[in-house]
């Protein structure tokens, strides 16, 4: 597997952060076939990268209250 270059990345916030910088992902997009994600507290930190069709299907979940405890 080849390492994924993201010093040119264009990151966006989660529409579901909290507003008070507690909970904050951010998601780069163009990626294509993986989804960055990383903590928006933490610009240096690890990135996480997920299957495109996998964190649709989370996201998908997520909008659809299937994941609510």
């Amino acid at each position: 597997m080849r390492a994924l270059d993201l010093n040119a990345a264009t990151w966006r916030k989660s529409s579901y952060s909290n507003q008070d910088g507690g909970q904050c992902l951010e998601v780069a997009d163009g990626s294509a076939p993986v989804v960055p994600v990383r903590d928006s507290k933490n610009l240096r930190g690890p990135v996480l990268t997920f299957a495109a069709d996998g964190w649709s299907s989370f996201v998908s979940a997520v909008r659809n209250g299937e994941l609510n405890a």
